[in-house]
């Protein structure tokens, strides 16, 4: 095959500002590659390169260099070259995203899954943005009033006793059997401080947390993992570890409860298949979520989890982000209670 591309930088906006304890966002800029193949001109494949500020491993002032330089060489050597990528993993993602796309049989059906066949939906979490305490429980209430039975607060930024009031205000009106509480602190807590609030947070029966403490200190997390109240989720902490024998290290030493992949930052489709495969292997379960791209990205992402995941083994992944942006792009997506649905015939 002779393949070509463009690029198009693009430029999210988000509704409200969405708050994590490592700032705010209010927009954010992705590129889309559009693939074609010279055989067949007229179609062409849409991928999403959408790496984070202060976050992605692979975003650099000359990222946008990178990624054509990787475009060119992609189209030069006529196949995907995972292994040159493992360092890239958003770009990794985007190419790999857009070869499925210019493949796929049907319009934006990447994977044949009952979900891209319209038989049922993905669970998904319900997620809460931080910000003052009106402003997260009025968030709150609309998922609840949405029908999510899995929240997700960002934690870590507002004063802890405030997020604390939240969480008993929520379990004083749902029980654990009829809401599930997961909370992301980002790698907000003190090493001085986790324990403790580790010890707090676990009267809520609350299901995980993601990076308690900041990511990079593997002894210290490991220490945490088999100490805790509550099950840890590993996100952030799995950043930058790209190659097969440094993963199989991190799991072998932190031994985590769960572990959270996000295609963009953990190695594209092939790495997170890597990590998910190495996590079940040591007894570690794993869900999948999306890192703020926009509907092309999430697309791929949510047809990824029906692939791998088997429907009766699906815990709530985090798929909720395709409403997030005033100028998102049109998928046949679609929230229904708390699921998300691909819209067959659309």
């Amino acid at each position: 095959m002779t393949y070509s591309y463009s690029l198009s930088p693009y430029e999210l906006i988000f509704k409200e500002p969405a708050g994590t304890s490592r700032g705010i966002y209010k927009t954010r800029k992705v590129w889309f590659i559009k693939l074609f193949d010279a055989d067949q001109p007229q179609a062409f494949g849409i991928g999403e390169c959408a790496p984070l500020p202060n976050l992605s491993c692979d975003l650099t002032d000359n990222y946008e260099s990178i990624l054509k330089a990787e475009c060119d060489y992609f189209c030069r050597e006529g196949h995907l070259d995972t292994e040159r990528l493992r360092h890239y993993p958003s770009i990794l993602f985007g190419l790999e995203t857009a070869i499925l796309s210019l493949n796929a049989v049907k319009e934006n059906v990447l994977f044949d899954t009952s979900f891209t066949r319209s038989e049922c939906g993905i669970p998904i979490n319900g997620l809460v943005w931080m910000g003052s305490f009106t402003e997260m429980m009025q968030r709150l209430e609309r998922k609840l009033d949405e029908g999510f039975r899995c929240i997700k607060l960002k934690i870590g930024a507002i004063d802890f006793e405030q997020e604390l009031t939240l969480l008993k205000a929520i379990r004083e009106r749902y029980a654990s059997d009829v809401l599930e509480i997961r909370v992301d602190a980002n790698g907000a807590f003190s090493w001085e401080v986790v324990q403790q609030r580790l010890e707090s947070l676990s009267q809520f029966s609350i299901h995980s947390i993601e990076q308690p403490i900041a990511p990079g200190n593997w002894q210290k997390m490991a220490q945490l993992c088999r100490n805790t109240p509550i099950s840890i989720a590993l996100d952030e902490e799995l950043i930058g570890v790209n190659d097969l024998k440094s993963k199989e290290m991190l799991l072998q030493e932190i031994n985590p409860q769960y572990i959270i992949l996000k295609p963009s930052l953990h190695g594209g489709i092939a790495g997170s298949t890597e990590w998910i495969e190495l996590a079940k292997q040591k007894g570690i379960k794993s869900w999948i979520t999306s890192a703020l791209e926009s509907n092309i990205g999430l697309n791929v992402i949510a047809q990824f989890a029906s692939y791998i995941y088997p429907k009766d083994q699906q815990m709530p992944q985090g798929l909720g982000t395709g409403q997030l942006y005033t100028n998102n792009i049109e998928m046949p997506l679609a929230i229904k209670k708390d699921e998300l649905w691909f819209l067959k015939n659309s």
